[in-house]
């Protein structure tokens, strides 16, 4: 597939979306930069460019479309961005939020600002440091095949206003790991990703404190 081949793309993705042209584009855009970056930066282990649109944009488009339709978030955090999924498909598909991507491996950093600026997207800051170390937090956390799952996993609750969301794109197989770990979380069922590959959508809410140690809001 041609990564300039929108139609290509929009066929890929019947599973988890449908992307009007304008996004088709940006798509293939994103698509041919990781392709060059990958080249000699390790970004990603999919090199086909049709697993690369099924696996990374597929997924995180179709985890955007799902959170959206429950609950448009205001600002959103990408733990462990990597090559940028799913940040900067949620920032493609929610150009109303402020996402922020945070990616403490500098030449991943560079790659994610690269894509921000070719993609103009507007709405996009990349943090290029620990999570731990970021001092804000947002109504909406994701993470998505991160390493050290179970040291990640309280950082990403720890970016989570009260209230608000943590999404993870993990495998099936790490649900109880989730529940076990997080337990201020309150987990909803999970969801099924489309592509036949056990990957699940898990999001769960912050459980609002109650008592003297709670903040006023």
């Amino acid at each position: 597939m041609n990564a300039v081949d929108t139609a290509a793309i929009a066929r890929l993705l019947q599973p988890y979306i449908s992307l009007d042209e304008h996004r088709l584009r940006l798509t293939s855009t994103y698509i041919d930069i990781l392709l060059k970056w990958n080249a000699r930066v390790n970004l990603t282990a999919v090199r086909s460019p049709e697993e690369i649109v099924r696996r990374h944009f597929g997924e995180s488009f179709f985890a955007a479309r799902i959170l959206l339709s429950e609950r448009p978030p205001r600002r959103v955090i990408d733990l462990g961005s990597g090559a940028g999924f799913p940040g900067l498909p949620f920032a493609m598909l929610m150009p109303e939020a402020r996402i922020t991507l945070i990616e403490a491996q500098k030449k991943k950093g560079t790659f994610l600002k690269e894509v921000v600026f070719a993609l103009g997207l507007r709405n996009v800051d990349v943090y290029g440091d620990r999570g731990e170390d970021y001092g804000e937090r947002a109504d909406l956390v994701t993470m998505r095949a991160v390493e050290r799952f179970e040291n990640a996993l309280p950082i990403a609750v720890g970016l989570a206003e009260e209230g608000g969301r943590v999404a993870l794109m993990i495998g099936a197989s790490q649900v109880s790991e989730a529940q076990r770990l997080a337990e201020e979380v309150e987990w909803h069922p999970p969801v099924p990703v489309p592509g036949g590959h056990s990957r699940i959508l898990l999001v769960g809410t912050i459980k609002v404190k109650v008592g003297p140690e709670s903040r006023i809001r």
